[in-house]
């Protein structure tokens, strides 16, 4: 069959960003099935394409992936006004492809949630079958966060949500909490599948070449955190505790952060104000350089703003990392990734908000590294057990055929 794949931050492992639409559509590919994907520019990620545009577009081949870009520059650093924009302009321009390209089923994937505007154009002028990943509960999170507050923005958003969960004829939750928001809008239970973000075995492993970034010695704890540095990854929570390892004159923990975002600017400003020297800013790297990185890394950091809407509500592309990297997660938020760290033993949960549980984590796996070398190692079984990124997207291509089936 021909998928007609639309995410707007897609990327191939050559880039920073979460590769788990380059992953889904190489098992399609893998099935017998024919993909275009169809994305925008995202800061940090990598299409895959190199070629000019032209009439706002270009299109080429990646890794047998058929490839489509919206000349449309996004980065987690713009203002709220120009993501928003933005992600108007994606799916507005995304409903003319669901009426031209040939296809068999159009499935979407958010953020953002006006990634399901062409599904829902194509499941009810075209009659074709349509299925929803849902990555994050959209305007559910913006709401709890304060970020949007206006009432008619909210309202708009609501009302796109529950169009595209009711156009679409599967939908896939990320997240336990994700699934019961989605059930929560009148959707059945059968027609939610949940099919978390996984792990990418293959890439993450033991012997990727080492490196750690200038400023931590061989001998230090290195705790490492990978993502986007915005008001929702909560980060001031990490410099909380750098500063409550300062005060216990504790010198041979280094925390990483790695990445780009809105508030990494005023971290690194807060850093160098408080002369947290533990705390060691690097740019994004390619998924490939971050495997070595991660093969060099003691403790992963989970790291999210202390907001309830988060605790099962997200399903983080860095925890999977961590625990295919084989390395123990320090987690500080309550919900399913804690239950989950504590269930197996792979790594430690803290409370939200409290930095002396925070440092004594820390102290604790770099005083005991036989302790924090066992987490990892069961970290690695659950990755394999529990969260192959192999098994997962057979599954994730299961669902698309049923949808054609069943339409």
């Amino acid at each position: 069959m021909r998928i007609l794949y639309f995410h707007q931050h897609f990327s191939t492992p050559q880039g920073a960003a979460g590769i788990r639409s380059y992953q889904m559509a190489r098992k399609l590919l893998e099935r017998g099935h024919q993909v275009t994907m169809i994305c925008g520019t995202y800061a940090g990620g990598d299409t895959g394409l190199t070629g000019d545009f032209s009439r706002g577009a270009r299109r080429g081949t990646v890794d047998g992936i058929e490839v489509v870009e919206f000349e449309l520059d996004y980065s987690n650093s713009d203002d709220f006004i120009k993501r928003a924009v933005t992600f108007l302009k994606f799916g507005l321009r995304s409903i003319r492809l669901a009426f031209s390209e040939r296809y068999d089923v159009l499935f979407a994937t958010t953020t953002p949630l006006t990634a399901g505007i062409p599904g829902i154009f194509a499941r009810w002028l075209r009659g074709k079958p349509f299925v929803f990943e849902v990555r994050d509960l959209w305007p559910e999170l913006p709401r709890a966060m304060g970020v949007i507050r206006n009432p008619l923005v909210l309202g708009a958003m609501s009302i796109l949500e529950w169009t595209s969960y009711h156009s679409a004829h599967r939908l896939i939750g990320l997240a336990p909490g994700i699934v019961d928001g989605i059930h929560a809008r009148g959707v059945g239970r059968a027609e939610i599948e949940l099919i978390p973000n996984g792990c990418d075995l293959q890439l993450f492993r033991s012997d990727a070449e080492r490196w750690r970034p200038p400023g931590v010695g061989t001998e230090d704890l290195m705790a490492v955190y990978a993502g986007t540095m915005g008001i929702a990854n909560g980060l001031g929570a990490v410099l909380d505790a750098a500063a409550e390892l300062n005060r216990r004159k504790i010198r041979n923990i280094k925390l990483v952060l790695i990445g780009q975002g809105g508030l990494r600017f005023e971290l690194q400003e807060r850093a160098r104000r408080e002369m947290l020297d533990s705390v060691i800013f690097h740019d994004p790297v390619p998924k490939a350089r971050l495997a070595g990185l991660m093969a060099a890394t003691d403790v992963g950091l989970q790291i999210l703003a202390n907001v309830p809407a988060f605790y099962f509500g997200t399903s983080p592309n860095k925890f999977f990392d961590y625990l295919a990297a084989g390395i123990p997660v320090l987690n500080n938020y309550p919900g399913w990734v804690a239950d989950l760290i504590a269930a197996n033993q792979c790594g430690i949960a803290v409370p939200p908000d409290d930095s002396p549980a925070f440092a004594d984590a820390l102290e604790l796996l770099a005083g005991d590294r036989s302790k924090q070398r066992a987490m990892g190692q069961r970290a690695r079984q659950i990755a394999e057990r529990e969260f192959d990124r192999a098994t997962l997207a057979d599954r994730f291509v299961d669902v698309l055929e049923s949808a054609v089936q069943r339409a």
